[in-house]
């Protein structure tokens, strides 16, 4: 008997050991978790809901496509012209601030369509004409 429940005890603690856990790590977006460095990976351009979107990341000379965005949790905001230096240089201070879904850099208003600790992608709308969206994903660095 002593032969059987061993390994039956055995095998049961090895399943219930090896349950997945159901919860995730969830991502709280505030000051706090969106400070940080980032690099602009992508800049997608709308004309209109229905136009075919735009890879307008391709039109940023080498220069800009490498710079790091550095969100400090004082709502300090640097952007640090890094790697390839553009000519004159690009690096500039200035403020940074979240609140509800809206991201504004230097007064400049952006919605938050999504973050999850590592990648921030926000949207601004009528930048060029009425109707248009600009879309930006930056990754944490």
């Amino acid at each position: 008997m002593k032969k059987i429940l061993f390994p039956i005890c055995f095998i049961i603690l090895t399943i219930v050991s090896c349950k997945k856990d159901d919860k995730k790590d969830t991502c709280t977006t505030s000051t706090t978790s969106l400070s940080g460095s980032y690099k602009i990976t992508a800049v997608k351009y709308k004309q209109t809901p229905a136009s075919p979107e735009e890879d307008f990341f391709l039109t940023f000379d080498a220069c800009e496509k490498d710079d790091i965005l550095i969100l400090a949790s004082n709502g300090t905001f640097t952007s640090q012209d890094a790697g390839i230096v553009c000519v004159p240089n690009g690096s500039y201070t200035s403020t940074w601030s979240y609140i509800g879904t809206t991201f504004t850099i230097d007064g400049d208003a952006a919605t938050i369509q999504s973050f999850d600790c590592t990648t921030l992608v926000a949207y601004q709308t009528d930048q060029a004409v009425a109707g248009d969206r600009v879309t930006y994903t930056l990754v944490k660095q």
